[in-house]
C-alpha cells in the first residue's frame, strides 16, 4: 500500500493512493485550513466506516439477507488537547431491506468488529468504540 500527499498552497494538499484515486486535504479552517478538502481525522473516519461497511454487507449478502439500503454512520468524540486523538466512536448501522433477521445483523457487525475490520482492531486500542444499528423494513 503506498500514499502520496503533494502540498497545493497554504494547508491544502492533494493526497494520491495505490491505485491513483486523489482526495483534497486540508486542515480545519480555525487551524488555516480551507473548505476545498477533507481533514485527516475525517479520512481516518471515513476509513473506519468504509472498511466496516464493506464487511458487514458482503457477510448480510453471504447470510442471503433481502437488503435493499444500507448506511454506516460514524459518530467520533475527540480529546480537546493535542493530538485531538478520538476519544469515544459509536458506528451506527442502518439496515433496510426485507425480513431482516436482526441475528444477522448482530453476527455480521461482531464479526466485523471482531475479526475483519482492520481500521477497528487498531483503533479500538486507542479508544472506545460502541455499534448500535437498526432495521428498517423496506417499502
Amino acid at each position: 500500500m503506498e500514499a502520496n500527499v503533494i502540498w497545493k498552497n497554504q494547508l491544502s494538499f492533494t493526497t494520491t493512493g495505490s491505485n491513483g484515486m486523489t482526495i483534497p486535504l486540508t486542515a480545519d479552517p480555525a487551524a488555516g485550513g480551507d473548505t476545498e478538502g477533507i481533514e485527516p481525522m475525517e479520512l481516518v473516519a471515513i476509513g473506519l466506516a468504509g472498511c466496516t461497511a464493506l464487511d458487514v454487507i458482503s457477510i448480510l449478502q453471504k447470510k442471503r439477507q433481502d437488503v435493499t439500503a444500507f448506511e454506516v454512520q460514524v459518530h467520533a468524540k475527540r480529546a480537546v488537547e493535542f493530538p485531538k486523538v478520538f476519544t469515544d466512536i459509536v458506528i451506527e448501522y442502518i439496515v433496510t431491506g426485507h425480513h431482516v433477521e436482526p441475528a444477522a445483523v448482530e453476527r455480521s457487525i461482531e464479526l466485523s468488529a471482531t475479526k475483519y475490520c482492520p481500521v477497528q482492531a487498531m483503533l479500538r486500542h486507542s479508544c472506545n468504540i460502541e455499534h448500535k444499528y437498526s432495521i428498517k423494513n423496506a417499502i
